[in-house]
């Protein structure tokens, strides 16, 4: 009985972080013909088989149909997505084309397939898309990726850019959406284990082991174990820019800022005291008074030395919203 609860409270979870995305973003509206790109992974499985709980539920109309390529890798289970999807009774598009070849081909061995065959990929999609009638192509990259994505960028790209929830297509035609863009990684895990979706590992991309971008989960999988809800936090930062205290020159005339004489909203808080939470208790509290005292006796540090560290901001850090 607590494995049922605790699978239900995930599916309502599932279910309302991505309406809440697709609603914040304006992803999906009446009339709508929704592409959603199948894989074979736990994350495009768990977004068509989410999407379809919506639809069930939603205000408005609007169609899906869900596409999966087959890229002729060795092994590929050519059978599995037709017999899945016609189980399911959804509309679906099998679209075969021999990319693995080419990848493999073009790639030097060792080196990483991933940018070639993503490029090889969305160009297919792209025809596909417009042979089937579709305005929307809905893709199964969730929080995780997001955030893996904006610290690549940074790390090795020298780009504070991460995934955008919703973009227009390369070729201008077709609108992109991400609804899984606030769902966590480890719920997907989950769930496709709930669902026991039939998975199909990628023999290109997903089995090269020494990839950047693994490099970079596996990191901000150890920041989220030491300190929870850290990166609910990191996406949330997403979504509140200052542009006036970055240093990118085409978003804010630093050229040509003056001053007013007057405080601004935005100002430099660079010389503020960290702000403890309006609940928070004072630092004394519960400390015996022969401590405190102790503490105040302590010696300065002699000069030249360095201060102590300031307070380690995750501990003003509080749990992720998508907790339920």
């Amino acid at each position: 009985m607590d494995l049922e609860r605790e699978n239900h409270k995930l599916e309502k979870r599932l279910c309302r972080l991505t309406g809440q995305a697709i609603a914040d973003y304006r992803m999906i509206e009446a009339g709508d013909r929704v592409m959603v790109c199948l894989s074979g992974g736990k994350d495009s499985y768990a977004l068509l088989d989410i999407l379809l709980k919506l639809r069930q539920r939603a205000p408005i109309d609007f169609e899906l149909i869900a596409v999966n390529l087959d890229q002729k890798q060795p092994g590929f289970p050519a059978e599995v997505l037709p017999t899945y999807l016609a189980q399911l009774g959804v509309p679906f598009h099998i679209e075969t084309q021999d990319t693995y070849r080419v990848v493999k081909k073009v790639i030097p061995e060792g080196k990483t397939l991933c940018s070639l065959c993503s490029r090889l990929r969305r160009g297919i999609l792209y025809r596909v898309a417009r042979e089937l009638g579709c305005n929307k192509i809905a893709l199964g990259h969730h929080r995780d990726d997001i955030l893996q994505t904006l610290l690549l960028n940074m790390f090795f790209g020298a780009k504070l850019k991460g995934m955008p929830a919703k973009l227009v297509s390369d070729n201008g035609e077709f609108m992109v959406i991400r609804p899984l863009a606030y769902v966590a990684e480890p719920d997907l895990i989950r769930w496709a284990e709930v669902r026991q979706f039939p998975l199909i590992p990628c023999t290109l991309c997903g089995s090269q082991d020494n990839l950047q971008r693994q490099q970079v989960g596996q990191m901000l999988r150890e920041w989220e174990k030491k300190h929870p809800g850290r990166l609910d936090n990191m996406l949330k930062a997403l979504q509140s820019v200052v542009p006036s205290h970055l240093m990118d020159r085409e978003l804010f005339p630093f050229e040509t800022l003056q001053t007013t004489g007057q405080p601004t909203d935005d100002g430099d808080t660079v010389f503020d005291g960290e702000k403890a939470p309006a609940n928070a208790a004072s630092p004394a509290q519960g400390v015996p008074v022969s401590v405190r005292v102790h503490a105040l006796r302590q010696p300065r540090p002699a000069t030249g030395s360095a201060c102590a560290a300031p307070p380690d901001p995750t501990q003003a850090q509080t749990q992720a919203s998508t907790a339920s």
